[in-house]
């Protein structure tokens, strides 16, 4: 029997079967490995016949868990296969909550057995009572309903007046409920969800972009197909780019189906972990929200996944299994034989282009719903009103917040930049703290009293002076970061409720969300916001949105960089407006011409995709085109830049396909690693794994502390 085990190996272990066990693929067991045991899942595979049946060692348990059907186990092949990952890699994903395979536990509880106790007091009484509707109940809720202590209801317990019963576990949810408030559509959006409803119905493969301005009710839409699937008895998933978007989308989920979902992200306990695996696994949780991993839970019937912000580049895992979820999901769904639903104000060029060839059925919403209107906006051009001397904000965007908080509404000042300042430096010496880690500069965290590399985590204290030339007082802060731009805000407006939004300030993921409600409930007048403020939060009063530096993202050379920056600033300066009346948004930026710039000033976002689409074309670059990325890193560089040269010599000769590089990447250390990037380009028609796999099958073997790894579709080009 083949057994494929969650280590970094291709292909599956050859196991024997013990009498008496029957297993097929699918199963999960528990194998013997060298001195240790493992779990894995009987694999397809044919077993390896030059392994003589005596050398074999057996099979020691199977699971009573479901076993892994068909579709996810051709999921995992495909996975592995495009991302040139060992199989066992990919599995790892899959079994990454191992304490699921047991039964879940019984939970101990507590009922009254009809006797009574040899005297009767306050305190006991108050227990009899909780428990006099005959519902058993754990120990700890009978103690807490009667408010006296464990001692109380053990001395009952000793008397025999309580007895102890095992009770099957609680559902970890409810089921959702798909008729529970439906809501009522404009004329636009009825198609949509018609479309959608149709789409389920059909019970066949299909992908479905929606492409719906900010505030048009793209998740209202999406909930008509989840809700259909639901009808059909069978599971859904909705992928979220940010932990943060869980609470308020689970607020709307369970307003519209009655009950909340289950969740999946990394910020869960274990525990619950191990609940929402089995739960999926078994088809009682029919309906989760999770993060991209989400995508490699063991469904039993999976008919739907929806990718909310499938623009988002929160779904490219960059470490370990480097995939885009958003395209395994499209993958998922095709080995399924169900829909996918693509949503987004600002749609990828990829699923644009396969939306305009047909591969994609696609749904436009142009409209804001009900009264909410679109915000105005307007580009400040900072060579001629510019901030002044040693601030960040200029007086058209100071006398625009000036002018929103006297009319109580809430105005958003957004920069893509976590912390103070991106530079400290001496202004004596010229010293710059970086990181040991890592080639980038620490960023000051003044809140914190922290210099932080944003790559490796690495974290110092702020000095108080030069640590080179000992000079007091003379660090720098160069440029600004949303900390940085809260300190000129209260220096401005005194009197006005901030509040910064940022993924590193300390209180985590619950903090986060008591800062979003917050500001829901008109509990903040200014808000300073990272990136993380413009993926779908909905701020009722938000009246204004200023960019305190709009150029910011096109100021290197990722071909990416044009795309990216028109998504940020469409979605941020979508925030404004969402539940009607007057809202406009102010870009400041130092090249109003640049076409992305202009577009979105313009509200012209055809012309934009046009351009882009064009220039993508032209440059043979994806979709048009396909890129693989290959970063070779060594404990040093030499090390690195000789085997970076060594694979690019031994690359093979290929018309169609391009080998650009060596060259030092970007971030040319990292993590104490020292990295060269090659970059492979060949057109869409070319097999590119096939051209890769048969390179670094020739290629030198990766010795010491060599480390070769391959990203298909780059993201980032760090």
């Amino acid at each position: 029997m083949s057994v494929l085990l969650p280590l970094a190996v291709d292909g599956p272990y050859t196991y024997k079967v013990p009498a008496g066990l029957d297993l097929a693929p699918g199963d999960i067991v528990r194998v013997p490995l060298g001195p240790r045991e493992m779990i894995g899942a009987v694999w397809d595979d044919p077993v390896d016949p030059s392994v003589g049946h005596n050398r074999l060692r057996a099979v020691l348990h199977r699971y009573d868990s479901p076993p892994l059907d068909e579709t996810l186990r051709r999921f995992v092949d495909w996975v592995a296969n495009y991302t040139l990952t060992q199989r066992g890699m990919v599995l790892r994903m899959v079994l990454r909550a191992p304490e699921a395979l047991e039964p879940e536990r019984s939970v101990p509880a507590l009922r009254h057995s009809g006797r009574q106790p040899d005297r009767i007091t306050a305190a006991r009484q108050r227990v009899l009572d909780a428990l006099a509707g005959g519902e058993p109940m754990p120990k700890s809720a009978v103690a807490g309903f009667a408010a006296v202590s464990s001692s109380v209801v053990n001395g009952l317990v000793e008397q025999g007046v309580l007895e102890a019963l095992m009770l099957p576990p609680p559902a970890l949810t409810l089921p959702p409920e798909p008729d529970f408030a439906r809501p009522t559509f404009d004329p636009g959006q009825a198609d949509a969800a018609t479309v959608l409803r149709a789409s389920v119905d059909e019970g066949a493969f299909s992908v479905t972009l929606i492409d719906g301005v900010t505030g048009s009710g793209k998740t209202e839409v999406y909930f008509e197909a989840l809700a259909e699937t639901l009808r059909a008895g069978r599971q859904a998933l909705v992928l979220l780019p940010e932990i943060a978007l869980t609470v308020d989308f689970l607020d709307r989920f369970a307003r519209r189906f009655g009950h909340r979902p289950a969740e999946w992200h990394s910020e869960m306990q274990p525990r619950m972990r191990e609940r929402v695996w089995r739960g999926v696994a078994t088809g009682a949780v029919q309906a989760v929200v999770g993060a991209r991993s989400a995508l490699f839970l063991p469904f039993a019937k999976l008919g739907l996944v929806v990718v909310d912000e499938e623009h988002d580049t929160a779904y490219k895992q960059e470490e370990g299994v480097i995939y885009n979820a958003r395209d395994m999901a499209v993958v998922r769904g095709h080995l399924g034989g169900f829909p996918v639903v693509l949503a987004s104000a600002t749609p990828s060029i990829e699923s644009r282009v396969n939306a305009d060839q047909g591969r994609y059925r696609r749904i436009v919403l142009s409209a804001r719903y009900a009264a909410a209107k679109l915000p105005e906006i307007k580009p400040v051009d900072l060579r001629i009103d510019a901030p002044e001397r040693g601030q960040f904000l200029a007086p058209s965007l100071v006398t625009a917040i000036e002018e929103t908080i006297a009319a109580k509404g809430q105005a958003l000042l957004f920069l893509n930049r976590r912390g103070y300042a991106p530079l400290t430096l001496c202004r004596s010496c010229g010293h710059r703290f970086q990181c040991p880690n890592c080639s980038t500069w620490l960023v000051d965290h003044r809140f914190r009293g922290q210099l932080v590399c944003h790559h490796c985590g690495h974290t110092e204290r702020r000095p108080d002076q030069c640590p080179v030339c000992d000079a007091e007082d003379s660090l720098v802060a160069c440029g600004p970061g949303v900390e940085r731009v809260a300190e000129e805000v209260a220096t401005r407006f005194p009197d006005a409720r901030k509040i910064v939004l940022s993924s590193d300030l300390l209180g985590g993921v619950k903090r986060m969300r008591q800062e979003l409600d917050a500001i829901r409930d008109g509990a903040a007048d200014i808000i300073i916001g990272t990136q993380l403020v413009a993926k779908g939060h909905n701020f009722p009063l938000l009246a204004l949105v200023g960019v305190v530096d709009a150029d910011l993202g096109l100021a290197h050379g990722d071909p990416r960089a044009a795309e990216r920056t028109f998504q940020l600033l469409a979605q941020v300066t979508g925030r404004a407006g969402r539940a009607g009346g007057d809202s406009r948004a102010l870009l400041q930026t130092y090249a109003p011409e640049h076409p992305v710039i202009a577009a979105i000033a313009s509200g012209d976002r055809e012309a934009f995709y046009a351009r882009e689409i064009e220039a993508r074309r032209v440059a043979v670059l994806p979709p048009f085109g396909r890129l693989a990325g290959i970063i070779v890193s060594a404990a040093d560089r030499a090390t690195s830049y000789g085997y970076a040269m060594a694979l690019r010599r031994s690359a093979p000769e290929s018309g169609p396909v391009m080998v650009l590089g060596p060259s030092e990447a970007p971030l040319a250390v990292l993590r104490g690693r020292h990295r060269f990037r090659l970059l492979v380009q060949a057109p869409r028609a070319v097999d590119l794994q096939g051209f890769l796999r048969a390179w670094l099958a020739d290629a030198p073997a990766a010795r010491g502390s060599l480390r070769v790894q391959v990203d298909i579709d780059p993201q980032s080009f760090l």
